[in-house]
């Protein structure tokens, strides 16, 4: 067995970007560990650390040094290595000169093929130490930082300036110089509980000096554990809840080196403004986590993270308390001055928001959704108070846009829309259905809980798809700026998962209408269906659903996705029978008969024909099953119409075995073709299962 060592990487930084840290070391480990595999040196465990100041790498039990090797190179055949007079040949020659030896020096190997000459030579493998600096460096260089900064008088180039570096293998350093500094021995604790340099005695004691007396937790995950824990124990005492977003989290951990918990106050008064605007300002501006009662109303309370140990914690809290009542004050302003105007009346300000230069104004946009938002109430069947209330929380749906608050906390849209609609007295479902017209905004996001939520998103992302492909900028494979993925996927979502039975072509083309006076978007519509219907690929895979399952149903060109998911959920529910291999082989068979007859096949069977009683059997079978499965179909119950179909299997089965397809007698081949293709069209009603794997 080698030897092993136990090898400690640092970069000591100024405080690098907090949204990137998590990225940064990420890709610096990754790098690093894939430059040791390729030199065939892996550690027996790998740990990060990531903090404010600071990208490290612990690799345990990794080999000092490469294992020797044998290298064996072949050259050229030794009946083409000598001319006719015997002397080397320039081609060998030249071989002889890139191993670094005489051609005298090479030896002989017998092959089947002949005697060819080969190289053959002892390298002795380099060590970790020799290895590694060119590793970190090249690692380093690949990082993810989309702009690099200088710093005194040197060329080097990094996320932030490099204060020291540590390379350690075991106890011993690793000579080297990493952007510009002498890689050593010496780590540095916190900023201000300890900026004094501290000597590592081996690698391994990395991450336990550091906490003490470094006062830095170089971990990132148990850093977050100790916020999250601290947090959420701060919030308990207060008798209340913390709220904690994931993004946050890892935000503020990789703003601080050693947590320290402090909870903080706001007047109650505070409390009468919607507090999506004071969680918003706590989270976005402050980076503290609110607090909530067990019904989760916001309590009067936030927690902050502070970076130091306070002799005296109470001035913390004042300071922050301090800084987040103007904050607060800006969003009661805001608050108050917007609950002047109604939401109706600021319609006409959406004028001056261009959506997009050739597809006209937010305005624009809204009349567009608001007739299509109209046009599916209609569809789905819905009285006129819904198709009205559709249409109303179209045309105020981009109004909150205009206001005080949502420009100064853009991800509020919608959500302050609501407030305002009821602020005004609108009906409630139209005021949710505003709020709601952004979802699903993200993977994993909940579609619309309300109907008429679930027409009005319907609406905007439909004309947002179709408007994009009209004016020729669907997305690419690195571009999207409209999030057109994200919206195909929501509109196959708010379909599917909310059962509104509704025909996509037929939406696009009412879409592609309503953009007439801007662009003539009928050309596009197959196009955009297309795209949409494509996304559903991913949608079922991330279900488990086999991609060959909806190929079956693809193949189809449904186009109603309501109608696809119950073929899909059929389809794949059939597979778990006994009968459905055999049945999907036999599809596939038929499926290959029928594309090598020249001609169209007949549509009629001639009963008369049959000469033998597996085709009479499976004729009788065939048009039992036409007369069960026609209210299957109507009704949309493809799962009992598979499972019906699959007791076909042993008349299918014995045709197979006793009746020749292909007869020599014109008229019992044409007849039993026609069998065949009304069998197959059962099935075909459903899913080409001759798609199946």
């Amino acid at each position: 067995m080698p030897q092993t060592q136990d090898l400690l990487i640092e970069i000591g930084t100024e405080e690098l970007p907090p949204k990137a840290l998590l990225t940064l070391s990420s890709a610096f480990t990754e790098g690093v560990v894939s430059g040791l595999k390729e030199a065939s040196l892996e550690a027996a465990e790998v740990t990060s650390y990531a903090a404010p100041r600071r990208l490290a790498i612990l690799l345990r039990s990794i080999p000092v040094k490469q294992q020797d090797q044998s290298v064996e190179r072949k050259g050229p055949a030794k009946q083409a290595a000598f001319d006719a007079d015997g002397q080397p040949t320039k081609a060998f020659e030249g071989f002889a000169r890139s191993c670094g030896v005489t051609p005298a020096e090479l030896e002989e190997v017998e092959t089947p093929k002949g005697v060819w000459l080969v190289f053959r030579q002892e390298v002795a493998g380099k060590s970790v130490s020799e290895l590694l600096p060119d590793i970190v460096n090249k690692s380093l260089a690949k990082l993810p930082i989309p702009k690099r900064m200088r710093w005194g008088a040197s060329d080097i180039e990094f996320v932030r300036p490099v204060h020291w570096v540590v390379m350690m293998l075991g106890a011993q350093t690793i000579n080297a110089e990493i952007l510009g500094v002498a890689a050593g021995n010496q780590t540095h604790g916190h900023r201000f509980h300890h900026p004094e340099a501290i000597d590592l005695p081996q690698a391994a004691a990395y991450a336990d000096l550091l906490r003490e007396p470094g006062k830095v937790i170089a971990s990132f995950e148990s850093r977050r554990d100790a916020v999250r824990a601290q947090a959420e124990k701060a919030a308990s005492e207060l008798g209340g809840v913390a709220q904690i977003d994931s993004a946050l989290l890892d935000e503020v951990t990789a703003l601080i080196e050693w947590p320290v918990a402090v909870a903080g106050s706001f007047d109650s008064e505070f409390l009468e403004i919607p507090q999506e605007c004071l969680i918003s300002s706590m989270q976005d501006h402050q980076k503290y986590f609110p607090v909530v009662d067990g019904a989760g109303r916001l309590m009067p309370n936030f927690i902050t993270i502070s970076n130091i140990e306070s002799r005296n914690p109470d001035v913390v809290r004042e300071g922050n308390e301090r800084v987040i009542r103007p904050r607060f004050s800006d969003a009661k302003f805001f608050w108050e001055q917007d609950c002047k105007a109604t939401l109706a009346s600021r319609h006409e300000a959406t004028k001056k928001i261009v959506f997009q230069q050739k597809l006209g104004t937010l305005y624009e946009k809204s009349d567009r959704v608001a007739t299509l938002a109209g046009f599916i109430a209609a569809q789905l069947g819905r009285d006129n108070i819904d198709k009205q209330q559709a249409i109303r929380a179209a045309e105020l749906s981009k109004c909150d846009l205009v206001t005080e608050m949502v420009n100064e906390f853009p991800e509020l849209q919608g959500i302050m829309g609501r407030y305002y609609a009821l602020n005004d007295g609108e009906p409630e479902a139209v005021a949710n259905a505003i709020q709601e017209q952004y979802q699903p905004g993200f993977a994993g996001d909940a579609i619309p809980a309300g109907e008429i939520g679930r027409m009005l998103s319907l609406a905007d992302k439909l004309d947002t798809l179709m408007g994009i492909f009209a004016i020729g900028m669907k997305p690419t494979g690195s571009k999207d700026p409209f999030s057109l993925r994200r919206a195909a996927l929501g509109v196959l979502r708010i379909i599917i998962e909310g059962k509104l039975d509704l025909d996509l072509k037929a939406l696009l083309e009412q879409a592609a209408a309503g953009l007439q006076e801007k662009v003539d978007a009928t050309a596009a519509i197959d196009d955009a269906l297309s795209y949409v219907m494509e996304r559903l690929r991913a949608y079922y895979q991330d279900q488990g659903i086999g991609p060959d399952t909806v190929a079956a149903v693809a193949s189809l060109k449904p186009t109603r996705p309501l109608d696809f998911d119950q073929r899909v959920r059929a389809v794949n529910n059939f597979r778990t029978l006994e009968e459905a291999e055999a049945l999907a082989a036999a599809n596939k068979r038929i499926s290959n008969i029928i594309k090598k007859v020249q001609g169209a096949v007949a549509e009629k069977v001639d009963e008369s024909l049959f000469n033998e009683a597996q085709e009479k059997a499976l004729y009788a079978a065939i048009r039992d099953q036409q007369t069960r499965l026609e209210p299957l179909f109507a009704s949309g119950d493809y799962s009992a119409a598979l499972s019906a179909l699959a007791t076909l299997r042993k008349d299918v089965d014995d045709f197979f075995d006793h009746v020749m397809v292909m007869d020599e007698n014109e008229a019992l081949k044409n007849n039993r073709l026609a069998l065949l293709s009304q069998l197959r069209n059962l099935f075909l009603q459903i899913a080409d299962l001759s798609r199946l794997q």
